[in-house]
């Protein structure tokens, strides 16, 4: 089973590598596949441009024979819908099921998102549950039909995902890109918060 992380990653950092890792041994999962959005439907415009972003990605994720990046996103044209996305890696692995991870906002936003109904046809859903999300997880009403109906536990999720969701533990770690970005404009040090590779780029390149 291929797992399937998409974000902006403006920068990539160890909140998005360490969950990642922990869905993936959950889940004996084969890779789990980074991919860079290129124009984020259901948010502002990132500060770095896409192939920066990509650079952080691959910089990131070199070594970890578990994870690979994707870049259909970063060169396909117009908005980055996920729909489309699981469609295309349906299409180049075709006995392979997909599932996405998504954290507990993003699952509780999905009726917003671009013929969200089809991505259950094309995939799973892994939500990602931080220790906080566990004691006041709200979810709304659409999402919470959805996650009665297709939610299985780990060992039949890992035989049958497509159609279902499944809530696996992560590992609670309070970073985010916005913080990244705005301690670094403010002259601080951005050390533990991403790894070394991606900040030294950032310093060469002055990204943000």
């Amino acid at each position: 089973m291929i797992g399937v992380l998409g974000g902006t990653f403006d920068p990539v950092h160890f909140g998005h590598l360490r969950t990642a890792l922990d869905v993936q041994q959950a889940l004996s999962l084969d890779e789990i596949r980074f991919i860079p959005a290129g124009e984020p439907p259901h948010r502002d415009k990132p500060v770095a441009d896409a192939l920066t972003r990509l650079t952080m990605v691959r910089l990131a994720t070199h070594g970890q024979e578990k994870f690979s990046v994707d870049e259909r996103e970063i060169h396909r044209a117009g908005p980055s819908y996920m729909v489309d996305t699981l469609a295309s890696l349906k299409k180049d692995f075709p006995q392979q099921q997909l599932c996405l991870l998504l954290g507990t906002d993003a699952f509780n936003g999905l009726p917003q998102w671009h013929e969200w109904q089809q991505i259950f046809e094309l995939a799973g859903i892994v939500v990602m549950q931080r220790p906080e999300d566990g004691r006041a997880m709200e979810i709304n009403s659409v999402m919470s039909a959805e996650l009665q109906s297709r939610l299985l536990e780990p060992e039949q999720f890992s035989q049958q995902a497509t159609g279902h969701i499944c809530i696996v533990p992560v590992t609670q770690l309070d970073i985010s890109a916005s913080h990244i970005r705005r301690t670094w404009q403010q002259g601080r040090d951005i050390q533990f918060f991403l790894p070394d590779e991606v900040i030294a780029l950032i310093r060469q390149q002055d990204i943000y």
